[in-house]
């Protein structure tokens, strides 16, 4: 039905965003845990490592003393001396039956990584412990040569390794490029004309700050870090499992946001979420926080066998747990002794103690196949009118009980008993229509055993008592047993786990603001994670986190005011070939924008945007018949009809086993699990769903009748008008001329079949504003599709 389009979004091959194994040398030394340790655990800890069930010849390769030990008359290391070390020795052994590792494990060893190990050995063999089980120490600023460049000390580890190698970063970002860069990062939407057009003519030395201060203070803000938030945390309207039926929690988002907003300090912000209930007499936001312990996958399959569930409910725990607080692992010792990292069978069951007081009884009631799904304890969250109904129900309901139980008289009592019944079923509607949301209320404990390779069938194990991590040492309480208010403040406690949590959100702060990690892997600084490529920059980030009292705002303009993150992301020749993952960070990332970005921007230019903050989740539009397989009972997708169609991506009900397939097609997680870096992809599915996902032709609809309203007389005008619009920037000639013809190429297409014109024009629930020609509108409604499909357009840069 649609004529023809320019399609400037590049189709191609899936390219997922892969993360580079080797990190950029800049010193000639070999650094342990930057050059050495990751071969050893990509490679020898599966079989000699932490796990001492599993491990090979009694051989221990993941500590000091078991690689620097005897074996037999000689040494595994025999320091300064490669050919007298059995390790060297067995690496670079030619005969199959000798070599390690062996040819069956699947893994074997680069000639430069037996080199490096060589060359490791003769230096002496330095041993240094695991690089996220140190406290970050706070060192000198480094000293550079170019003082003018500099704006805060990030910028002064940046260019003292860039100085190093000779090279240069990459010169300032222009203004507009700064404000959309800005603006998606902070916010998640792009800036107007207007505010653009500010910006640019503010000449004075404050008007990039001042735009950063503008945008952490607008209520924006809170949503754009809530989307993030909410892909670690696994936040989802539905339950997963089995009939996947939706459960309340949509006050937990407004929790979320509304605290980035009022910039909650983060030791403060897990404390309520792990631990609220526990508090002294909690707020109602702090029960509501608490919402995170209900986020898991249950079923509610009336089959089920509880002791199971139990067991997977309680990995599920940890394994978000663990990622979201610790940036470890943990759900790997779930049957054993972790293969690459120091955590124990017997750790990964003392932290799930920590959650024995949340009741679970709730997930294995009789399954009734309707929706919603109860899982209480829920809070009601009451409108002001619906508190009012109530006040003025409950007095009566109240008096008429006490009058029926001292009326003697039968008509009398049955006339009462039905008075009473019709305000008891008032009462009950309030209560079904009412906003409600999962709360945890802490419950005696259950006894938590070891289950010996995690068979839920195996009582044999011991009873756990809650306790962090062995080799982090010991949480004491007294004689009273530890809670999850314990653990929460263990984890921001200075002389807990404080400093390297202050460590994993420095690391995501940067990934969210540069693209990448400073360490590679945001939610596992294990032995398979790889190291930080300027590990001393990222301990300075989380000291400064931790010492500023958890401020998030604080550390997110720190970062963003950097002469860094003002780089341009225009790369030369040169800078790829010797940086190609931009680890020396010589010039800025440009990537494509978050699912919910892309659709909020859309929306945004479109003038469709409604921009009210919070509220319960949205449908929009989605293919019909995309819920057919989803039984128990079985669904149909009904989309809003009013302005909760054009609410933004953050609020879009979010189905676990059927994600929105705009979501989809841009790389949103389901969130079964906790999500700490989305891929990034580049198909062709992608492109389609931005020419023909219905949001987006109503939106290039009714971006095209404010063009045709606003953008000036002629068609050159209002080409740059619609460009300016959706990229900030006017266009090249090349640009307008490409537009101007795909504009009169659908002209010809739309009068020679207007009712084609017709169709496009009305399509959608917005209304089309009267007085418009419909083959004008449908043909400018082409320009701005292609517009919309632009890659500059959905990328942020």
């Amino acid at each position: 039905m649609h004529r023809v389009i320019i399609r400037f979004f590049w189709i191609g091959l899936t390219v997922f965003f892969l993360l580079p194994v080797q990190v950029y040398s800049e010193a000639k030394d070999i650094s342990f845990n930057r050059d050495i340790r990751p071969i050893l655990s990509r490679n020898c800890f599966h079989c000699h490592g932490p796990d001492a069930t599993h491990r090979e010849a009694d051989l221990r390769l993941d500590i000091e003393s078991g690689i620097k030990a005897k074996s037999g008359t000689a040494f595994i290391i025999e320091s300064g001396q490669p050919e007298k070390s059995l390790l060297f020795e067995r690496i670079s052994s030619n005969d199959p039956d000798l070599v390690m590792p062996p040819a069956d494990s699947g893994k074997s060893l680069k000639p430069a990584e037996i080199q490096l190990l060589k060359r490791w050995i003769e230096e002496g063999a330095p041993w240094s412990k695991h690089w996220a089980y140190v406290n970050p120490q706070p060192i000198a600023t480094p000293k550079v040569k170019n003082q003018k460049w500099p704006v805060n000390w990030i910028d002064h580890f940046i260019l003292s390794r860039l100085e190093k190698q000779n090279l240069k970063p990459a010169a300032e970002a222009d203004k507009i490029t700064l404000i959309r860069r800005l603006s998606f990062d902070l916010t998640g939407l792009p800036p107007t004309p207007q505010e653009v057009k500010e910006f640019v003519n503010d000449r004075s030395a404050k008007a990039y700050e001042k735009l950063v201060d503008r945008l952490l203070a607008s209520p924006h803000y809170g949503e754009r870090m809530a989307i993030y938030w909410l892909d670690l945390v696994r936040f989802a309207d539905t339950v997963g499992y089995h009939g996947d039926q939706d459960h309340h929690i949509s006050p937990y988002r407004d929790y979320v946001i509304n605290a980035f907003n009022d910039n909650m300090p983060f030791d403060q912000f897990t404390r309520e979420q792990l631990a609220g209930d526990l508090l002294p007499n909690p707020t109602l936001q702090q029960k509501i926080a608490t919402g995170y312990n209900r986020v898991l996958q249950t079923s509610h399959e009336g089959g089920v066998q509880p002791k199971e569930y139990l067991a997977i409910y309680a990995a599920d725990r940890i394994r978000n747990f663990s990622g979201v607080w610790m940036g470890a692992t943990m759900g790997c010792c779930q049957c054993h002794d972790h293969k690459y990292d120091p955590y124990t069978i017997k750790d990964f069951y003392s932290q799930v103690a920590f959650f024995a007081d949340i009741d679970e009884a709730q997930h294995f009631t009789k399954a009734t196949n309707a929706l919603p799904t109860a899982r209480e304890p829920e809070l009601f969250l009451y409108s002001e009118e619906e508190q009012k109904q109530i006040s003025e129900l409950e007095p009566k309901i109240k008096t008429l009980k006490k009058t029926l139980k001292s009326t003697k008289q039968a008509k009398e009592q049955a006339q009462l008993k039905q008075r009473l019944d019709a305000l008891q079923k008032m009462r009950t509607a309030i209560d079904k229509k009412a906003l409600k949301t999962m709360i945890t209320v802490s419950i005696k404990p259950r006894d938590i055993r070891i289950l010996p390779r995690g068979n839920w069938l195996d009582d044999s194990g011991p009873v756990v008592q809650p306790a962090i991590p062995e080799f982090l040492g010991a949480l004491g309480n007294g004689d009273k047993r530890l809670t999850r208010l314990d653990l929460a403040n263990w984890l921001s406690d200075k002389d807990g786990y404080g400093l390297l949590m202050a460590r994993v959100f420095a690391n995501r702060f940067w990934y969210l603001f540069f693209g990448n990690g400073i360490a590679p892997v945001l939610d596992d600084f294990g032995g398979q994670g790889g190291p930080p490529h300027s590990p001393q920059l990222l301990d300075q980030l989380a000291l400064k986190f931790f010492n500023d009292n958890w401020n998030v705002k604080q550390m997110v303009k720190f970062i963003v005011m950097s002469k860094a993150y003002r780089q341009s992301s225009l790369e030369s020749p040169e800078q790829r070939k010797l940086d190609p993952y931009n680890q020396l960070v010589n010039r800025q990332a440009r990537f494509r924008l978050p699912a919910e970005m892309v659709r909020d921007n859309a929306l945004a230019v479109s003038g469709l945007l409604i921009t009210k903050i919070g509220g319960p989740s949205v449908k929009p539009y989605q293919p019909a018949g995309y819920y057919r397989h989803l039984n128990f009972p079985k669904r149909k997708y009904v989309s809003h009809s009013d302005e909760r169609q054009w609410r933004r991506g953050l609020y879009v009900h979010w189905q676990r086993q059927f994600l929105h397939p705009m979501l989809k097609a841009f790389d949103a997680p389901s969130r079964e699990e906790c999500t700490a870096q989305r891929p990034r992809s580049n198909t062709p599915i992608a492109a389609i769903t931005l020419l023909n996902d219905p949001t987006f032709i109503e939106a290039a609809r009714k971006f095209a009748e404010e063009v045709l309203q606003n953008g000036g007389t002629s068609d050159t005008e209002k080409v740059k008008y619609a460009f300016s619009k959706a990229t900030s920037r006017s266009p090249e000639e090349i640009e307008s001329k490409a537009l101007l013809a795909l504009l009169n190429l659908n002209r010809k297409a739309y009068l020679s079949k207007p009712e084609d014109a017709v169709s496009l024009t009305q399509s959608g629930l917005a209304k089309t504003k009267q007085g418009l020609d419909n083959v004008e509108l449908a043909s400018w409604t082409e320009v701005t599709r292609a517009l919309l499909n632009l890659n500059e357009v959905v990328t942020r840069n």
